[in-house]
């Protein structure tokens, strides 16, 4: 078994250039026509320039072009992954509920609830090792924004796109997140020792909660072995929810009355999930968001060892599109624009 890779994959950007360019080209190329015809005839411009061959600049336009195409891949350089090894791993499954409702974009921790909480969960996957780690965003709705995995770089990447957009139903259900964080580890099941603490959900929100049943779920999730913590976002003097329209701030959310909405963190509610799931509450601030305690905790439960296969060694394989480039820029700098002697004697309408 064998995996494919690129190891600087930003270059492959550089293939949005090669329909720019033909585009390019083809315009030009039809102007240049255009300019020729109101200057004599077909007939006539052929006697005028009959060493001229416009197949040839093509040929030397493709060439180029497949040159460039070489060059970004061997830029890109595609690699082969040779060797699987089996890596015995100590760790615990981690899901991350990140709340995405509008009031997290609540500016009572700087620069708002839901940039602190990113700041602190990339530091928090800087600093794991061996555990898996999986990523939930809920609104109204929850959804599995990373499914669990040992890929830190990729949790990074599916973290930073994260945004209040990503769910059109507004609102905050904690007891979805947690249902999901539920249907996630039991799809696991075959993978978890029984009777061992290494189940554990996060969950990072103001506390607002419009439904009904997250305490409920969180006695479900500590049945089966699930720690629940929480960490709230946000004060109790809290703050107006702002509004965006492409990038900028246009006001902030009022009720039915007209009076400026004001989000605050429900602590208590929080307190109790965290109580009722066998974990811990942490209160947010401006410098700290607490993931750090919340990881020390964790670090104390059992952990259970895990196998995962990785690619020891890559074979790098960018000498072959280095030929083809060289290969390809001979060819535009040998070939000639002009027709050859042979060609230029050879006339078929006389």
């Amino acid at each position: 078994m064998k995996i494919f890779q690129f190891q600087n994959d930003i270059y492959l950007y550089g293939l949005f250039l090669i329909p720019v360019f033909v585009l390019f080209w083809v315009i030009i190329r039809r102007n240049y026509r255009k300019n020729l015809e109101k200057f004599a005839d077909a007939g006539l411009l052929e006697r005028l320039m009959p060493n001229v061959s416009i197949r040839k600049k093509n040929w030397k336009f493709a060439f180029l072009m497949f040159a460039l195409i070489s060059i970004i891949f061997t830029l890109a350089n595609p690699q082969l992954g040779s060797k699987i090894e089996k890596v015995q791993r100590e760790g615990i499954d981690m899901i991350i509920a990140v709340d995405i409702s509008n009031s997290m974009l609540c500016e009572d921790i700087k620069p708002n609830r839901l940039s602190r909480a990113k700041r602190a969960i990339s530091k928090l996957v800087d600093k794991l090792q061996g555990d898996r780690l999986g990523l939930i965003v809920f609104a109204g709705e929850a959804y599995t924004q990373l499914p669990i995995t040992t890929d830190y770089s990729a949790a990074k990447m599916f973290l930073s796109t994260v945004n209040t957009d990503y769910i059109s139903t507004q609102g905050t259900s904690i007891s979805r997140a947690i249902e999901l964080g539920r249907s996630t580890f039991k799809e696991m099941s075959e993978d978890v020792q029984v009777g061992k603490r290494n189940r554990v959900i996060v969950i990072i929100t103001d506390g607002e909660d419009q439904e009904k049943g997250a305490i409920e779920q969180a006695e479900k999730a500590a049945k089966e072995g699930i720690i629940i913590y929480t960490i709230g976002m946000g004060t109790e003097k809290g703050g107006p929810i702002p509004l965006y329209r492409n990038g900028r701030m246009t006001g902030y959310k009022k009720d039915r009355e007209g009076h400026t909405v004001i989000t605050r963190l429900n602590q208590i509610e929080l307190q109790k999930i965290a109580s009722k799931g066998n974990g811990i509450f942490v209160r947010a601030n401006s410098s700290k968001v607490g993931l750090n305690k919340v990881l020390d905790e964790i670090n104390q439960l059992d952990k259970q060892e895990i196998e995962s296969q990785s690619f020891k060694d890559y074979d790098s394989h960018f000498q072959i599109f280095a030929f083809l480039a060289i290969l390809f820029l001979l060819l535009d700098l040998l070939l000639s624009e002009r027709k050859g002697k042979l060609i230029s004697k050879i006339n078929l309408f006389d």
